[in-house]
This record gives C-alpha cells, sequence and structure tokens, in this order.
C-alpha cells in the first residue's frame, strides 16, 4: 500500500526535483554572450586552416612540395603546381583544402618544411552548404570571415 502511495503521489519525482532545485542557484550559472563576447580558445587550439604569406614579397611561402598532401590521413589537400621554366623550380598553382572531413589533426602543419600551412585559433568555421568548406588558396591566404551579429 505504502508503494502505491508514493507512486500516485510522485513523491520520488518530488525528491528528484528538490535536489536539482536546490543545486541550481542563479550563482552557479555560467552562460557566455557569445557573438558579442568573444570565448577565450586554449593556446594549443588548431581551428582553420591559413597558407602564410610571406611579408617581403607578397608571395605564398608554400614551395609546392606536396608533403602535407601526403602527410594528411583523410587525403583532403590538393597541391596544384607547374614549374617555372626560367628558375626550374616549382611554382604553386593551386591549393584546395576540404575542411568536411578536416580531423584538426595538425599533421600537415608539422610536415610542411617551411611552415606555409598552418592551423589557426579562428574556429568559426560554420557554413550552410559542403562547397563552402572546401577552400581554395586565395580563401587559405586570407582566412574566414567571422560574420558580425547585428540586433
Amino acid at each position: 500500500m505504502k508503494k502505491w502511495i508514493h507512486k500516485l503521489l510522485l513523491l520520488d519525482l518530488l525528491a528528484g526535483l528538490r535536489v536539482t532545485f536546490r543545486q541550481q542557484r542563479p550563482s552557479n550559472i555560467a552562460t557566455e554572450q557569445y557573438p558579442e563576447e568573444r570565448p577565450e580558445v586554449a593556446e594549443r587550439y588548431r581551428g582553420a586552416p591559413r597558407l602564410n604569406i610571406n611579408p617581403d614579397t607578397g608571395d605564398t611561402m608554400c614551395i609546392a612540395c606536396d608533403l602535407c598532401a601526403i602527410a594528411c590521413p583523410e587525403k583532403l589537400i590538393l597541391v596544384g603546381s607547374e614549374r617555372d621554366p626560367q628558375t626550374k623550380h616549382k611554382v604553386l598553382t593551386t591549393f584546395t583544402y576540404d575542411l568536411s572531413r578536416c580531423m584538426f589533426c595538425g599533421l600537415c602543419e608539422d610536415a610542411c618544411p617551411v611552415d606555409a600551412l598552418e592551423l589557426t585559433q579562428d574556429f568559426e568555421l560554420a557554413s550552410y552548404s559542403r562547397e563552402g568548406l572546401i577552400w581554395d588558396r586565395q580563401m587559405l591566404e586570407e582566412g574566414p570571415r567571422p560574420l558580425t551579429y547585428e540586433h
């Protein structure tokens, strides 16, 4: 009979709610006002990739060695190059990075001998389509453009 009274009056539910509301004080609630206040990002966070530009010449630092594409476990980096007939060096023509499959492991960054490719601390990578997550050379050199929200 006691068991039926507990079930009828929902005493277990009320006891659980009492514990919940006792622990839920307004001083314990931490809310980030995200678009207005930018969150702190950990120092070792790996986010959006970037192709670094040589500040002296204004050209990309990539030497088109293709080591980043070889090191990538997901095979999502495509490097296109051609030989310059005058200098006999490879010249970067295209660089494509597919962020939709990227694990942000940093192996491509470690494989680069000239530190041309790096994973920055930019974390706003959302896109409305999969095509928006395939970055070309221009997008990698400029970096992501975060949206500003108006209220």
